[in-house]
């Protein structure tokens, strides 16, 4: 737990020793990496984020950064790998109701299933890069999604244990996202997203 609490100090330190365009930069480089390279903890560069830049500049740093990085993510792999995956699963049945099923998810359920905190976000970005899911459905998506995702780890932030023991904190969060998925719901209406 020091070691988390030392990488935490001197990330800090680092993003306020610079002027503050770079900090801001900075602070939103290291989201946009980790939506990339999931082995980076999000929580922790999140955290970071409000610790340093406050709540309200930390939650906007986070949350652009996040959806640069997930967009980045799913174009990878919608221009990258899509058509290959295509030429394999042509051939297979399983593959093509798989694909079909995530292509034809609705929309409160891609923001539900992407507003959940432990739901790897590197991997919706994946599957539906490769998917046919349209880039507008997606979008969108990521952007109700991420709102309940960066408030969950900038309020969780340091103190994660005993948030997830602190039924406030838990009462919070469901609130949050049956708020999510009420505002997907009317946005998937209103837009006629599906």
């Amino acid at each position: 737990m020091q070691v988390i609490a030392d990488f935490v100090n001197s990330l800090v330190e680092t993003i306020q020793s610079g002027n503050m365009v770079i900090s801001i930069l900075l602070g939103l480089g290291i989201v946009i990496l980790e939506s990339i390279f999931p082995v980076l903890p999000l929580a922790l560069f999140i955290a970071t984020n409000v610790l340093v830049f406050g709540n309200v500049l930390g939650f906007g740093l986070s949350w652009v950064g996040t959806i640069i990085g997930c967009v980045l993510s799913f174009m990878a792999f919608r221009k990258g790998f899509s058509r290959l995956l295509y030429r394999h699963i042509d051939t297979s049945k399983i593959g093509q109701d798989v694909m079909e099923s995530i292509s034809n998810l609705s929309f409160p359920n891609l923001v539900l299933i992407t507003a959940l905190p432990f739901t790897p976000a590197f991997l919706v970005n994946i599957v539906c890069g490769l998917s046919k899911m349209t880039f507008k459905k997606y979008f969108i998506a990521m952007l109700i999604a991420k709102v309940s995702i960066v408030y969950f780890w900038g309020y969780v932030g340091t103190t994660f244990v005993e948030s997830l023991t602190d039924i406030v904190a838990l009462i919070k969060l469901g609130i949050i996202l049956l708020i999510t998925y009420i505002v997907s719901y009317f946005v998937c209406k209103k837009y006629n997203i599906n």
